[in-house]
């Protein structure tokens, strides 16, 4: 059963009460700390994506086609649709052969509701390459263009691109195929839905890549590069992903997934993390995950306080005053 993770307050009062699932594995994908339910059933979401992107680098698109980096950081992320993201996408269609128009992710603006409004006050109509998921689904095209495999039909759960992400997910998460659910994301991909315990074992490997077989652990530790280098790919400016991964220089490799799940891997501690709050509420998700980062001590105080606006978040009105806060309350079991 869930637990408490956060209370919302407004003056004095606790106004909201949120609940969650937190498990912490080790290198042996044993669970070392928990809240609630270590085996939560829910979906991956967008956390999925690194290893969605490690599908494509396993594929050998990312040589074949001369895809930087950086282009494989944006495959990796929920970006905010800012000019270098855009540019980024672009330029992985362009390299693939490929238009805007194979993109089959949907119109949209950007997560960032700033970048958004800046696009509507230039006149600037939705795009499929402003989505947040465009980057992935642009890699998702370079493999099937490698491979000649359809990139009609690259989101349809039996297309090879599809089964191949699948069976990496399955491998890195020690679970079997069979037992992952297929469900559809919100930009109609396929979304993976397993234990959160599972979740944590496949990020603990992908940061520690020693935990896996030779042929993912080098594309682990490119995705890894990619996450870490180019943090800004992840989200965007001032975001989480972004600013957690960029200012930690390389020890966490982190990554959100919509509806309230977020998933750490630490690099070279052997240590997995997944989070899933209970309602989805996205508002409180970073100060669940900053807490559980100090608790497990895999934060510096320094980095605590560069980052403390994630963690211990006011909340203020519209005049620009503070009435309120979101702070997490719980404890880990096994800390």
């Amino acid at each position: 059963m869930s637990e408490v993770v956060v209370n919302v307050t407004r003056d004095p009062i606790v106004e909201n009460i949120h609940r969650g699932d937190i498990v912490v594995v080790n290198g042996e994908g044993r669970t070392v700390a928990y809240l609630g339910d270590p085996d939560k059933f829910t979906c991956m979401r967008s956390a999925a994506k690194p290893f969605q992107a490690c599908a494509v680098q396993e594929s050998g698109a990312i040589d074949y086609f001369g895809l930087t980096e950086r282009e494989l950081a944006v495959m990796c992320g929920s970006h905010y649709a800012e000019d270098f993201h855009v540019m980024a996408v672009l330029s992985i269609l362009f390299k693939i052969g490929l238009d805007e128009r194979y993109l089959k992710c949907g119109l949209s603006y950007s997560l960032s509701e700033k970048i958004t409004m800046e696009y509507v006050k230039k006149g600037i109509e939705k795009k499929s390459v402003f989505h947040s998921c465009s980057g992935k689904h642009a890699g998702m095209l370079a493999m099937a263009m490698k491979e000649g495999f359809d990139a009609n039909t690259y989101l349809s759960p039996d297309n090879p691109v599809q089964q191949r992400i699948l069976g990496l997910i399955a491998d890195f998460a020690d679970i079997d195929k069979e037992e992952i659910e297929i469900a559809i994301d919100g930009c109609g991909a396929p979304v993976h839905a397993m234990p959160i315990s599972n979740m944590a074992k496949a990020y603990m490997k992908m940061a520690n890549p020693s935990h896996l077989e030779e042929k993912h652990a080098a594309a682990a530790r490119k995705i890894v590069m990619a996450m870490t280098g180019y943090p800004e790919m992840i989200a965007g400016t001032r975001g989480f992903d972004s600013e957690l991964m960029r200012i930690t220089r390389g020890k966490l490799a982190a990554k959100v997934g919509s509806d309230g799940v977020y998933c750490v891997g630490a690099v070279r501690k052997d240590i997995g993390i997944a989070v899933k709050i209970e309602d989805g509420n996205m508002r409180i998700l970073s100060s669940v995950v900053m807490e559980t980062l100090k608790q497990l001590e895999l934060i510096s105080d320094e980095e605590l306080a560069e980052l403390k606006h994630f963690h211990i978040r006011d909340i203020k009105n519209s005049q620009g005053d503070k009435i309120g806060e979101i702070r997490p309350i719980f404890r880990l079991i096994g800390k």
